[in-house]
């Protein structure tokens, strides 16, 4: 009997439709096969395959893109929806939708704000089959907004109270995470006494010392954007107290002795406790009537938070903090509810009937509280959507009976509640198909002898098409005894015998139509290890092996490789795989373990393993360890005229085995005494076949070789004289190259005598031109490495033969190699030389290239010869100098640079080949335009006086143009050496001396000076001078007081002065009074004081102040009269002005005291009484 695969039909309880679900295939939603054949004529209603996630928070600085992906038969054509109404994108310019997709890119960047677009989208996919549609997309830009200003207070607490930094982040969205930091961006260490909170502020239980700072900042880092922000720093010091009250511990946070958590299913619940007490306290959790969940909880931040993963509704209950210290306990519960956004038990998967088929949907939803369920028919409220009679809606549930073609439609099931609201799309597509196979035609399996085998049928048709399958051409039936027939289509085999080899066919059926499809399956030996390696001990530094012999399908390919412990062979050389055997030399300790032999084919896999053991070898005395006697008894057998067998008796190896022979050879008739290395064998091997040359006298010698070294060679052997033949090699480098135009010379590298092959040793040198038709020229010479041709053309291509030949005859043909005869100077110039000035030091050259014929030889390059032109009498005084660049090949432009600017040039070109140069081409002149000039050679200042400076410079050595004008910049520096304001002065070019005038005494001055050109200001030169002062007044004084007018006048004032004492004296000795004093005691003046009787002196002023020195900027009196203690040598007087002063040595610092102008008089009341000198002065 045939075995047909039927879709089994489940009851419903009573009072309800059945539901029946059809499965093409068992994968995770019902839906039609993406196979490419299958989809060229089927038509499919709209799935969104790919959508932006609900909460869509945007970057504001890229372009939006808001994804909606969708497929179907025909492609979906797409829509969308901003805030609830139609969304036309093509009336927005800065919207676009990529080409066959749904996703809309808003292109911000060029123009327009993120916030513009902030808002509820929803996509739409059509086409004649339904519309599938998208969740809403709350599209958001990200905000990562400044802290706002404040100004905080720095805080000051003793040592031991607790203390909270508050960290108030901006709201940003997404919302940052914060984290605290100093100024040098290094994260502030926290412990169980300090730690940040899960608002953000860092919490102290307990201040020390050493938490004195001034730069506690708290950081808010908005990953969306990648920025930022930074709180004001906050400065925290502590003061120490005498004695620290311990007290016990109380909650920082949360407050009180019970709160409340709500937290939604599927999150992580994250509770936080922190206590101040001292000494600082410790936390732990406990929930009441309950234990913590082992594998989903954490703790963080030293245990002052608990975090449970993937919290569900078991998770509700009281959480308890509990705070300890040495002085007490305290505890905090904290009340957790759990609730849940809507989450699927059962969401609805799409439905594939044929006509008159019955089916349903069926979309089940949980949450807390309990979600509603809705329907939506092509994105439209069922409720007034067009009606369906095939359509009955049952709560959670749509029953479909009967259905036709235009049932086809996609149905969302929306599930919400206060928290969220999933939305699910499921399509109901009515198909009339036949059935259709998706497997590839005669698909052939392969599969190991006694185990499982699957046939694969893949198929799709509407109605759901039965599945038969049979074996052979004679259509015999498969019993379910033997096979599985999987809902899939799948033939399943438990059990593959040799005789389960064959053609299998799938026959799928439904009631429009049959498709069948044919598969080969065959079935092979299995791989078996016949030999398995065996377990072994060995001692330390011996050889081990083990054996692996397998036998597999002679139609497979066998690959066996070898494991130790599971892992690859060591990669040492010690390890070696020869056939069925793996073998390990010089066994160590660390090969001890498990050695795996692995067998692989395509199609199986076995393995087998042993151990290996390795103990210490039986104690024997310590060995003396060298390197190895030399070989001895050499002896040569087999004796050919090409080959010769070398034997020969080890030495001692000396406790280490040896590993190789080197074998060495005498040529005692070309070479006597030196021996050449000839060959090596392993060291197991005593004797070797040699590859001899012809006409050689052998010796042979023979070392041996082990980990410490090589032993002395052996004594030689007898020699052996091979019978002479022609050489088998020609001489190798042969050139040729011309030493005159008129030549050819012809080398070669000689040949030495082992290479000679017999005696009578010559060389036949052959030679033609390569472009003509001549025959080959040969001569035959002795053994030498050089043949000259002559009389040969200039500069020709030859084609040039070097063959080895002596007694015994030639070497083989040797292949031709090219030459060249003599090269000559070349004969033409380049032309159309011409040259591009770029700029003042820099000038590109182009010229033609010169014909090759011309050339005469192998081209080198071009020479450009130029030199600066000189003016008549330079040429006088120097011998011009020419400069050379070459630019090799063929290259016919090149750069100068290093020129002078404003310089005029003179260049021409030549072509240089291996003999030399050619002629050269015509001079060419060029100018370099100018260039910024050099600085000034030299700046000096000369006469220094008490208000001028005169500055004297050199010229640029190096002008580079025309000198337009100077520049001379200068400033005044302080006592503090800080600059003055800045004099801008232009000089003609012409000058090279120039006087400053009106300049402040005794100042220091600094000068920038710089010339210029046309192209622009050179560089500049500087230089510091001061004005004069103490010399020049002191000059001044003394050419005074040495005039004779000078010293008349004094003399008569001293007289007449003399002449009034007297009389005083003698009108006071007579007790009269004189009219003066007469009108003095008549009118007596408050502020002048008689004459003191008892001394005879003159009366003193009657200010307050006339004991006390007069003060800066102070004045006479108004009668003019000079107290005692005021100088007529002061320096006031000589100032013009300026406010001087001396220090306490008497050194002037007025002219660094920062006033530069006079001050100006106050009336009549500010003029003094001149001194004598003063007097002089004024007049000077």
């Amino acid at each position: 009997m045939q075995l047909k695969i039927m879709p089994k039909k489940k009851r419903l309880p009573a009072g309800r439709v059945p539901l029946i679900l059809f499965l093409c295939q068992v994968i995770s939603a019902l839906e039609v096969p993406l196979d490419p054949k299958l989809l060229e004529d089927l038509v499919q209603p709209p799935t969104i395959t790919q959508q932006s996630p609900k909460d869509y928070i945007i970057d504001p600085r890229e372009n939006i893109v808001i994804q909606c992906e969708a497929k179907g038969k025909p492609p979906p054509s797409f829509s969308w929806t901003q805030n609830g109404t139609h969304f036309d994108i093509d009336k927005d310019p800065l919207v676009t939708m990529k080409p066959d997709s749904g996703t809309l890119i808003i292109n911000i960047m060029s123009e327009g704000k993120a916030e513009t677009y902030e808002g509820v989208y929803q996509c739409t996919a059509r086409n004649e089959r339904g519309a599938a549609i998208s969740n809403n997309i709350v599209v958001r830009p990200s905000r990562s907004p400044l802290w706002t200003k404040e100004k905080l207070e720095p805080m000051t607490l003793q040592n031991g109270q607790p203390l909270v930094l508050p960290c108030r982040p901006p709201v940003g969205l997404p919302p940052p995470i914060i984290f605290w930091m100093d100024n040098s961006f290094q994260r502030l260490p926290q412990s169980e006494r300090v730690s940040q909170g899960l608002n953000g502020d860092l919490y102290f239980s307990n201040v020390l010392p050493e938490d004195t700072r001034e730069d506690y900042i708290c950081y808010a880092r908005f990953n969306h954007t990648q920025t930022i922000q930074q709180k004001q720093p906050i400065s925290v010091k502590v003061i120490s107290a005498k004695s620290n009250r311990e007290r016990p511990p109380t909650f920082l946070t949360p407050e009180g002795n019970a709160s409340n958590k709500e937290e939604l299913r599927g999150n992580v619940l994250s509770l936080e406790c922190i206590a101040e007490g001292l000494p600082t306290p410790v936390i732990y959790w406990i929930k009441e009537d309950g234990t913590l969940p082992i594998n989903r909880t954490f703790y963080k931040n030293f245990q002052k938070t608990l975090q449970i993963i993937q919290v569900s509704e078991a998770d509700s209950g009281n959480y308890q903090c509990i705070a300890k210290n040495a002085l007490g306990a305290i505890h905090h519960t904290i009340s957790v509810t759990v609730k849940a956004a809507p989450y699927w038990i059962m969401a609805p998967q799409n439905l594939v009937l044929s006509p008159g088929e019955d089916g349903a949907l069926i979309c089940r939803a949980n949450g807390n509280p309990k979600p509603t369920i809705s329907w939506l028919s092509n994105g439209v409220p069922i409720e007034i959507a067009s009606d369906d009679p095939s359509r009955k809606i049952d709560g959670d549930t749509i029953i479909f009976s009967n259905v036709q073609e235009r049932s086809s439609a996609v149905y969302q099931c929306n599930a919400s509640n206060e928290y969220g609201y999933l939305l699910a799309n499921a399509f109901v597509n009515v198909l009339a198909e036949p059935p259709r196979i998706l497997t590839s035609a005669n698909a052939h399996y392969q599969v190991i002898a006694n185990r499982p085998a699957f046939l694969d049928c893949a198929f799709f048709g509407s109605p759901l098409p039965t599945i038969e399958w049979f074996k052979g051409d004679k259509g015999s039936a498969l019993h379910e005894d033997i096979y599985v027939l999987h809902e899939n289509g799948t033939l399943g085999i438990p059990v593959a015998q040799k005789e389960s080899t064959g053609t299998y066919t799938c026959v799928a059926k439904n009631k429009l139509g049959m498709a069948k499809n044919e598969v080969n399956l065959e079935v092979k030996d299995p791989t078996r290890i016949i030999k398995q390696p065996e377990y072994a001990v060995v001692q330390r530094g011996s050889t081990v092996s083990f054996e692996c012999k397998v036998k597999h399908d002679h139609t497979l390919i066998l690959t066996v490789t070898w494991l130790k412990d599971d892992h690859e062979l060591p990669s040492d050389g010690r390890f070696t795989i020869d056939k069925d055997q793996l073998v390990v030399a010089d066994v160590g300790d660390d090969d001890g373990g498990t050695y795996t032999c692995v067998a692989n084919t395509t199609l199986d896999t076995v393995s087998a393993s042993a151990v290996l053991g390795v103990v210490a070898p039986t104690p024997t005395p310590a060995p003396i360890y060298d390197v190895p006697d030399p070989p001895f008894d050499l002896e040569l057998t087999d004796q050919l005229d090409k080959s010769v067998q070398l034997s020969w008796t080890p030495g001692d190896d000396n406790n280490s085995p040896i590993t190789k022979f080197i074998i060495e050879y005498e040529d005692a008739m070309h070479e006597a005494g030196l021996w050449h290395y000839q060959a090596e064998v392993p060291g197991t091997q005593t004797r070797a076949q040699l590859k001899l040359s012809p006409y050689v006298n052998y010796s042979f010698r023979v070392m041996a070789e082990n980990s410490l070294g090589r032993s002395l060679p052996s004594q030689p052997s007898e020699q052996y004289l091979t019978k002479a033949a022609e050489p088998d090699k020609n001489p190798m480098t042969v050139e040729g190259l011309g030493s005159e135009p008129d030549n050819l010379v012809i080398t070669w590298k000689p040949l030495n005598g082992f290479e000679s092959n017999g005696p009578g040793l010559q060389y036949k040198v052959s030679w033609r031109q390569k472009d003509g038709d001549d025959e080959w020229t040969s001569v035959v010479v002795a053994n030498v490495s050089k043949y000259i041709v002559s009389g040969t053309p200039t500069f020709v291509p030859y084609l040039i033969k070097v063959q080895a030949l002596n007694d015994m005859g030639f070497a083989p043909e040797p292949a031709a190699v090219l030459g060249h005869s003599g090269e000559d100077l070349p004969m033409v110039a380049p032309k159309n030389v011409h040259v591009n000035v770029l700029n003042g030091t820099l000038a590109e050259v182009h010229w033609d290239p010169v014909p090759l014929k011309s050339i005469r030889g192998h081209l080198q390059g071009y020479r450009i010869y130029y030199w600066k032109a000189q003016s008549s009498s330079k040429r006088n005084r120097r011998h011009m100098e020419k400069k050379i660049l070459i630019f090799q090949g063929s290259k016919t432009h090149g750069m100068l640079p290093g020129l002078e600017p404003f310089s005029h040039y003179i260049l021409n070109v030549r072509v240089v080949n291996g003999k030399g140069e050619g002629p050269a081409s015509p001079d060419k002149d060029f100018n370099t335009p100018e260039g910024v000039p050099s600085a000034p050679s030299a700046l000096k200042i000369v006469n220094p006086t008490l208000d001028s400076l005169t500055l004297e410079w050199d010229p640029p050595r190096h002008p580079n143009g025309i000198l337009t004008e100077y520049t001379l910049k200068y400033q005044p520096i302080n006592s503090t050496h800080e600059l003055g304001p800045l004099i801008d002065l232009k000089i003609p070019a012409n000058k090279t001396r120039w006087t400053l005038k009106n300049l402040n005494f005794s100042t220091r001055y600094k000068f920038y000076f710089y010339a210029q050109t046309s192209a622009g200001s050179g560089s500049q030169i500087t230089e510091e001078a001061v004005t004069t002062v103490d010399e020049a007044m002191a000059s001044r004084q003394v050419d005074i007081a040495t005039q004779g007018w000078f010293i008349g006048l004094m003399c008569a004032v001293a007289l007449l002065i003399l002449i009034l004492l007297i009389v005083c004296f003698i009108r006071r000795n007579k007790g009269g009074k004189y009219p003066v004093k007469e009108k003095e005691d008549a009118h007596a003046d408050p502020e002048i004081q008689p004459m003191k009787e008892d001394d005879g002196t003159f009366g003193e002023y009657s200010d307050a102040e006339d004991h006390k020195p007069l003060k800066k900027g102070s004045r006479t009196p108004s009668d003019r009269t000079v107290k005692k203690e005021d100088s007529d040598d002061s320096l006031v007087d000589y100032g013009e002005g300026v406010n001087g002063q001396f220090n306490e040595d008497g050194s002037f610092i007025g002219q660094y005291s920062g006033k530069k102008e006079k001050e100006p008089a106050e009336g009549n009341e500010s003029s003094e009484a001149p001194s004598p000198v003063n007097a002089m002065n004024s007049f000077v």
